[in-house]
């Protein structure tokens, strides 16, 4: 007798057969989708601090740029104070050296008026202007005449005090010697004749020449 299949065996072997479950699937893509999230975030908490860091080393160099151009332009301006400042006491201490040279032009121009030496006289007028000329192109300039005006120990030297009625005491009666400025300082005061009061009248109170 032969031995016939039963037909029922693969069925039920096959009904046997392990299947994943649609729960535990679910599961496994869950857990693998978390894992992925988790990563991409891990990955860009990495660039942002990096993104981070490289904006502070950009401030950073920044800021270190900004201090040295900051640097350089004091460093700049201190450079050319310097040079400005050696300039002007080259200026200042040629015409000092000059002025007494004018003082002489000056003197020798207002003496010698005699109709002979005209043309003399034209010829030191020139080379006095072309001095003058020079000094003022340097900002070396002559005050003004201060006749007339109250005395400034700022801008003048008492070099005489004349007892008058006629004039103010503290008053500049005349010009001995001509003041001139570099700019806007003082190269040296004129030295005037100051009036004050004649030895028997009272002197006005806070007089400059007490």
């Amino acid at each position: 007798m032969s031995h016939s299949r039963d037909p029922q065996k693969p069925i039920e072997e096959t009904e046997n057969d392990p299947k994943p479950r649609p729960e535990a699937a679910g599961a496994e893509g869950e857990k693998s989708s978390r894992a992925e999230a988790c990563a991409d975030e891990h990955g860009l908490r990495h660039e942002a601090d990096k993104l981070a860091r490289l904006e502070a080393e950009r401030e950073e160099m920044r800021q270190l740029l900004i201090h040295r151009q900051a640097d350089f332009e004091n460093f700049r301006k201190r450079v050319e104070r310097e040079r400005r400042e050696d300039r002007d006491r080259a200026v200042m201490n040629l015409a000092e050296t000059l002025l007494p040279v004018l003082d002489n032009f000056e003197r020798a121009l207002s003496v010698h008026r005699d109709p002979a030496y005209e043309e003399y006289h034209r010829g030191f007028e020139m080379i006095y202007r072309q001095l003058t000329d020079l000094l003022s192109e340097h900002g070396v300039r002559r005050m003004e005449n201060p006749v007339g005006r109250p005395f400034d120990p700022h801008l003048h030297h008492a070099f005489d005090r004349a007892e008058t009625s006629e004039h103010p005491e503290g008053t500049i009666i005349e010009e001995v010697q001509a003041g001139y400025r570099f700019r806007d300082r003082v190269l040296r005061p004129a030295q005037v004749r100051v009036a004050v009061r004649p030895g028997g009248e009272k002197a006005s109170s806070g007089s400059l020449l007490n």
